[in-house]
């Protein structure tokens, strides 16, 4: 039907750890049928070795990772897959290397023209209150993200703003209706 017009989908489903990320991202995926990544996967050894330490990642550590991230999407982006990251990706900066690689890097903004063109990502901001996901974080067992980490991790957020490509949903709402906000506008364009 219609849905066939559409132009091919990269959705990063970000948020502060514990803000649904990953379970949202896979549901919204199997609902679409579309590949699903989870960016934490992606961690070097190193990073993760921090995070169970306690310790938060820093900028450098991120580079790498958020590199190999854009490296994924752009793939799936030449072979017209479309898909779903779940990642935090907190700071503006962050959202640009996922979008441009290590270009952003240099620039600190999306490549905008010439062969390194920035990719078409939709972000999803999942937010909500602290006091919500500092409680999920507790239910969550044997997962490397302390709940003292939660703290860093809002002191990290740069919420998405204009002209960035994004939409905010509340985490407060229930899993089908968070997936059913995201479809409406991902085909509402």
């Amino acid at each position: 039907g219609a849905a066939g017009v559409l132009a091919m989908v990269l959705v990063v489903v970000m948020g502060v750890s514990g803000s649904g990320k990953t379970t949202v991202g896979s549901r919204l995926a199997a609902k679409l049928g579309w590949k699903f990544y989870d960016a934490d996967d992606y961690h070097s050894l190193e990073n993760k070795k921090k995070m169970e330490e306690g310790k938060p990642l820093n900028d450098e550590d991120r580079m790498p990772w958020l590199c190999a991230l854009h490296d994924i999407l752009r793939r799936e982006d030449a072979f017209g897959q479309d898909a779903i990251l779940a990642c935090s990706a907190l700071k503006k900066m962050y959202r640009y290397v996922l979008l441009s690689g290590a270009f952003a890097i240099a620039s600190n903004q999306p490549e905008e023209s010439g062969e390194n063109e920035a990719l078409k990502i939709l972000f999803v901001h999942l937010d909500g209150p602290t006091d919500i996901i500092a409680g999920r974080l507790e239910k969550r067992r044997g997962h490397f993200m302390p709940p003292e980490l939660l703290k860093s991790q809002f002191d990290t957020l740069e919420p998405p703003s204009a002209p960035e490509n994004f939409i905010t949903v509340s985490l407060e709402k229930s899993l089908p209706e968070i997936v059913l906000e995201i479809e409406s506008v991902i085909f509402q364009g």
